[in-house]
């Protein structure tokens, strides 16, 4: 497996960003560019990334393709074809969004995320992507929410036989899933469930960890790897079934320092577990 994640420290050209990437070790990398690079900045992260030996890993989206305002879910969706353009240019292993929300906020939950006739926009929206792009060396995924589809394994698959596209893979974030305390208090006996199902189709993860307070509502926080009660080295195994190259994506942490101490954390976890972590090429 490669591990990659957030950098939270700025740079100006494909050196200072490999500067950071070795600094923290990554051997996967989010995608270091959005679509309004041109197409010599494009060459260049890419040319860097290959020598390096750089897995990248996600193109991100994060637009919402289910907005009630019109101009806002046509905006998000063209911009979501072009971050997958971008996607396919770099060879990425995925250009990751969410399926989006009716509510204000993009990602926020909703009561109409439920309606049959949102899948079916869902449904829709995601064929609309990949068949106006047509990408061969990507793949779109959606990356799973609490509040909206997919928010289980099981509906992940479903909406992978209706999306009913080649082209269109899982990104797996079992944190997002573990959204009730059955889910909480049996999580390994969950993210094995996730992997089991979703295995052949998963094409990047994200790395989080999560903790639940002892309250007569319930109250599910994230928190970073080591933080909350995910067993990691239960996990990582699982990880590492999908080949050597499957990126693993630490995220939602505050600065560069602590991406890197949750990077060296990982590790650990890996060595305990007899799992390989590729090294980043210095």
């Amino acid at each position: 497996m490669r591990l990659g994640g957030g950098i939270e420290r700025s740079y100006k050209n494909p050196e200072e960003w490999l500067a950071l990437v070795k600094e923290l070790g990554y051997s996967a990398v989010l995608s270091p560019i959005d679509c309004r690079a041109d197409s010599s900045t494009r060459k260049d992260y890419l040319a860097c990334a290959k020598a390096h030996d750089l897995v990248i890993g996600e193109v991100g989206v994060w637009k919402n393709c289910l907005s009630k305002d019109d101009a806002e879910r046509k905006a998000a969706m063209e911009y979501a074809k072009a971050q997958l353009e971008l996607a396919e240019e770099l060879g990425a292993c995925c250009c990751v969004n969410i399926v989006g929300s009716r509510n204000e906020i993009w990602d926020g939950f909703d009561e109409e995320n439920y309606e049959p006739y949102i899948y079916e926009l869902a449904v829709d929206s995601v064929r609309e992507i990949i068949d106006d792009v047509k990408p061969k060396n990507t793949f779109y995924t959606i990356e799973p929410m609490p509040w909206m589809v997919p928010d289980s394994p099981e509906q992940y698959l479903e909406l992978i036989k209706d999306v009913d596209r080649d082209a269109f893979g899982v990104h797996l974030d079992y944190v997002n899933m573990i959204n009730c305390p059955k889910r909480y208090v049996q999580s390994t006996k969950f993210i094995r469930h996730c992997f089991e199902l979703l295995g052949p189709y998963i094409k990047s993860i994200h790395g989080k960890d999560t903790i639940m307070d002892r309250a007569y509502t319930t109250l599910i926080h994230e928190v970073k790897p080591g933080d909350g009660t995910l067993d990691y080295v239960k996990i990582l195994p699982m990880v590492e079934t999908l080949g050597a190259d499957i990126p693993f994506f630490i995220e939602h942490l505050p600065d560069f320092e602590t991406y890197k101490q949750t990077a060296a954390y990982i590790r650990e976890q890996g060595k305990l577990a007899g799992v390989t972590i590729k090294d980043a090429k210095m």
